[in-house]
């Protein structure tokens, strides 16, 4: 419902009240007579008078036309600037307002997420943290106790460690020192900010476990916004390395041929299992384009090794939590941290990610306006990798017929047949995430222009079409995370093949998307999707090696719950034990 409509609708109920008084009073000397009526006879009309007026006052309230019409209002595609948070604070309708967050769902308010999330943070200083909950359906999946108290020893093990601490201190010293001198107080883990905003995402989510399984300190390079998208995950002290960090102004030139690289010093025997003395740090190069070297991170021997190590600094574009599972040291521990093994990224995620405030406004803003009427909400995520400018056809063929299919969308009547509307129809709210505009734009007059045959409501929205990608661009990436946010919210979600934008918001959102299978020689593929296996994201780039037996394996057919993936054959994917291929 926009402003205006808002507007109208408080202006049209002003007027009835008064008058089904009028009309009661009238009534009411008619029938009794003012000279003759007993007091016992006043006291009576006056509680029937009361009973009527609240009948018709809740009547009033909620006028099915009322809501249809604000409904409709906003059906047109958002391209526009948001409205101001002025502009919605007049109405009660302001960050942080208690109207607003009492009003997309009435359920107890589960602030720390079953126990997810450590108390004591300042609200003001991050209003997600404690918000997000209000916004999404209580999660049926529960972290485990095992899960929620090794995060408050890593949150401890943060605070002893964490930056300009004395044992960070040390720890420094060393690493200016260039030698490892007895066992330090801490171990760290140091992620270097590297691709999309998806990739990043993932990337250190899978980071952030292995530190957890490691007992590592984690600090995050902040690279051009990581502090503008996310608030801070840990109380007290930072994740954010400082800014003054050694060899800092070397991240951008490692890559697998670096002197430091573990792969190259395999490679070149400059360390092996029987290395006593080990370097003060170890660059971890597990990007796409890795070597077979680079790969044996993913080995028992290799990890015995890299435990050694003060500082591991890791370059990653991949969700590399499938491969952890298949490293027998970590088995044991994984299972207690995840009992449902394909929870992974639904819990990290959660707690790891928090949207700063900036963010929070435009996902909060967008979610009042377009989504919290709705009685159902789907989410599609369109990515096409392809160059040239589309809209294109078999794309649009492909969701269409994936949507009908699996009735998610209605059909409509193209024969404009006369529909009439109930009285209080369903309203559907079709949020479409792309680079492109002209998908909603098909969609928003497919369903303008004819009526559904099942007599629902359905509005199209896009909050941005940005046209191509634009990694280094701020905004870009705030509208990015807000988009990614926003599909987790909704009821059920379509996700595009390989895209790691996608993956985010299923996984935020405990969603098993549907998966549009990637087109092939401009054809929309039959079937056009499929139901995921779990709301994991995909391995993308996994190692093919047996470890044990020294030779190349299928990974994915190891152990039951590390799969090859639904849109990518080659990639692996958690799932949980149950769950059965299709």
């Amino acid at each position: 419902m926009d402003l205006n409509s808002f507007t109208r609708r408080r202006l049209s109920l002003s007027k009835y009240p008064d008058h089904g008084l009028t009309q009661l009073s009238r009534l009411q000397l008619r029938r009794f007579g003012s000279s003759t009526m007993t007091l016992t006879k006043i006291l009576a009309a006056g509680l029937v008078a009361l009973s009527v007026l609240f009948a018709l006052s809740m009547l009033l309230r909620h006028q099915p036309s009322d809501r249809l019409l604000g409904f409709a209002e906003a059906r047109v595609l958002e391209n526009r600037a948001q409205p101001n948070v002025t502009a919605f604070t007049s109405l009660g309708l302001g960050l942080g307002s208690e109207n607003v967050l009492s009003q997309p769902n009435n359920k107890p308010n589960d602030k720390l997420l079953g126990g997810l999330l450590a108390a004591g943070f300042d609200e003001a200083s991050c209003t997600s943290r404690y918000q997000s909950s209000l916004y999404r359906k209580t999660s049926i999946h529960k972290p485990s106790s095992y899960l929620i108290s090794r995060l408050r020893k890593y949150e401890d093990l943060h605070k002893r460690c964490g930056p300009s601490t004395e044992s960070y201190n040390r720890a420094l010293q060393q690493l200016k020192s260039g030698q490892t001198i007895g066992s330090p107080d801490c171990n760290y883990l140091v992620w270097i900010s590297f691709s999309g905003l998806g990739n990043r995402m993932l990337a250190l989510a899978s980071t952030f476990l292995y530190a957890l399984l490691t007992n590592r300190v984690l600090l995050v390079d902040r690279g051009k916004d990581m502090a503008d998208l996310f608030c801070e995950p840990f109380p007290e002290k930072s994740w954010l390395l400082p800014m003054d960090f050694p060899i800092i102004d070397q991240f951008e030139t490692f890559d697998q041929k670096s002197s430091h690289s573990y792969g190259n010093m395999l490679k070149n025997n400059v360390i092996n299992a029987s290395t006593e003395s080990v370097p003060s740090f170890i660059y971890l190069h597990l990007v796409h384009d890795y070597d077979d070297h680079d790969k044996l991170f993913f080995c028992h021997e290799d990890q015995s090794l890299l435990a050694k190590v003060p500082w591991l600094i890791i370059k990653t574009n991949n969700y590399f939590v499938p491969s952890l599972f298949l490293i027998t040291p970590f088995e044991q521990e994984l299972s207690k941290l995840f009992p449902e093994k394909g929870t992974v990224f639904h819990h990290l995620g959660r707690y790891l990610f928090h949207p700063s405030n900036h963010v929070w406004g435009l996902i909060t803003r967008y979610y009042h306006t377009y989504l919290a009427k709705a009685d159902e909400s789907i989410g599609i995520q369109i990515r096409v990798f392809d160059s040239r400018p589309g809209p294109f056809k078999h794309v649009m063929d492909q969701v269409l017929a994936c949507t009908l299919k699996e009735k998610l969308l209605p059909e409509v009547d193209m024969q404009d047949s006369v529909v009439t509307i109930s009285e209080n129809p369903k309203l559907k709210a079709v949020l479409v995430t792309s680079l492109n505009s002209g998908y909603s734009e098909n969609l928003k007059n497919m369903y303008w222009e004819h009526p559904t045959l099942t007599g629902e409501v359905v509005g199209i929205y896009q909050p941005s079409d940005e046209g191509y990608q634009q990694m280094e661009k701020q905004m870009h990436n705030r509208k990015a995370w807000a988009e990614m946010y926003l599909l987790s919210l909704t009821d059920a979600l379509v996700t595009s093949s390989w895209s790691t934008f996608g993956y985010v918001a299923q996984g935020l959102g405990g969603l098993k998307p549907w998966i549009l299978y990637k087109p092939e020689n401009e054809t929309a593929p039959d079937p056009p999707c499929r139901r995921a296996m779990s709301m994991e994201p995909c391995f993308h780039a996994p190692p093919f090696y047996d470890c044990k037996a020294k030779k190349g394996t299928d990974t994915g057919t190891i152990v039951p719950h590390v799969r090859h993936c639904e849109d990518m054959s080659w990639g692996l994917k958690v799932v949980d034990g149950h769950d059965e291929l299709r």
